[in-house]
């Protein structure tokens, strides 16, 4: 008797259903890339400013980190459905709503990073004639630099699996692989939308760490066991030429 399909007997492993699936794996992930990536942006693009409003003093930052605090207990269900009356069942609904949780990890982290900035790189870079923007630019934000890396692979990693929840919309990338299958518990299917969601994250996760140890080289030479007072010196080419002024 001829053997059957592994599709036939609904198995967890299935070649066949790769190849026979191939093309619409391939959109769900892109899909899910997309929306991951665009989200992941306008969030960073959005918690900078509201950073460096929390960072003006506690009259700022309570607001600003409680209402992003708020937003993230929202559950995804009820966040959809108030934003559904302004962007109907389009990706800008799943989107916004990555958007604004992912504003908590962001903030919290870009401000952890400026207020370890040193007040003597501050200083010193007033004292040459930095004025508030290019200080921002050129010493603060490169010496935070590893703490919003930190953050944004966090909010990275978490909007690879908060995406999936677009597929109550329709736009969940994998997770519109992962809903389709549930009712008929179409086991190949599932497991390869999930496994292909955890890799994303991994990938990303990644990709970024290797994004931050090029944008920051000074850590690494840091903690190759330098001596001690070599170690004080340590830091981005703006500041490094801020101290030495």
């Amino acid at each position: 008797m001829a053997e059957q399909s592994c599709l036939v007997t609904n198995d967890w492993i299935c070649g066949e259903y790769l190849r026979s699936r191939s093309q619409e794996l391939t959109d769900a992930t892109v899909q899910h890339i997309g929306i991951t990536v665009v989200s992941v942006l306008i969030g960073l693009a959005v918690a900078l400013p509201l950073a460096l409003l929390a960072r003006r003093g506690r009259r700022f930052a309570g607001p600003v980190l409680g209402l992003t605090t708020v937003l993230y207990t929202v559950p995804s269900l009820a966040m959809f459905s108030l934003l559904l009356p302004l962007f109907g069942l389009s990706a800008a609904l799943v989107v916004t709503g990555l958007v604004l949780y992912s504003l908590t990890i962001l903030v919290r982290n870009i401000l952890a990073g400026l207020e370890a900035v040193p007040q003597e790189a501050r200083e010193a870079a007033r004292g040459m004639g930095y004025g508030p923007a290019r200080l921002l630019w050129e010493v603060e934000l490169p010496l935070a630099l590893p703490a919003v890396m930190a953050g944004l692979r966090i909010a990275t990693v978490s909007t690879v699996a908060l995406t999936t929840v677009g597929s109550l919309v329709g736009k969940g990338g994998l997770g519109n692989l992962i809903e389709d299958a549930l009712p008929s518990f179409f086991k190949a299917q599932v497991l390869t939308a999930s496994v292909l969601c955890v890799l994303l994250a991994v990938a990303a996760d990644l990709l970024l760490l290797g994004l931050q140890r090029l944008l920051t080289p000074w850590t690494r030479i840091s903690a190759a066991g330098r001596p001690a007072a070599a170690k004080t010196d340590a830091g981005p080419p703006a500041v490094a030429k801020v101290e030495a002024g």
